[in-house]
């Protein structure tokens, strides 16, 4: 375990893994899920004051799929195993130590997002990472 969490984070992981990227398929949610625990492990940039699964999902403005309806149902047991996995450690590229991800639409990935460099690209989702040396408890 990589983070403390509850059994009540644990499942709402899940279900924001769902809700940002069930037609990304388990790959894609994966990568969602580790844009999550990234978030709690930094201790930079607007995410200071963020040290819980909770915290990092309800931050104001920052995850659009707390407003699905995928987000408002129970997870799944699949979708469980999978927030399990990214909580005991899994790591999947380009979200390795990505803090921010969006989907560009028809358009390509920029090159930096929040003056923070592109990571890479993963279906129809961007991942950018800090700068180098800014959020150090994430490499």
């Amino acid at each position: 375990m990589i983070i403390s969490y509850t059994t009540k984070e644990l499942e709402l992981l899940a279900r924001i893994m769902r809700a940002e990227a069930l037609n990304e398929g388990d790959l894609g949610m994966l990568m969602v899920g580790n844009v999550v625990v990234n978030r709690v492990l930094a201790d930079c940039l607007t995410f200071k004051n963020i040290n819980t699964i909770t915290d990092a999902i309800y931050q104001k403005n920052q995850f659009v799929g707390i407003n699905s309806s995928l987000f408002q149902s129970n997870p799944t047991t699949k979708e469980k195993e999978l927030a399990k996995r990214i909580l005991s450690g899994e790591y999947y590229y380009p979200a390795t130590n990505a803090l921010w991800f969006y989907a560009p639409g028809n358009n390509s990935c920029k090159s930096a997002w929040y003056s923070q460099p592109l990571a890479g690209s993963y279906k129809n989702h961007c991942f950018y990472k800090p700068n180098s040396g800014v959020c150090n408890q994430i490499y």
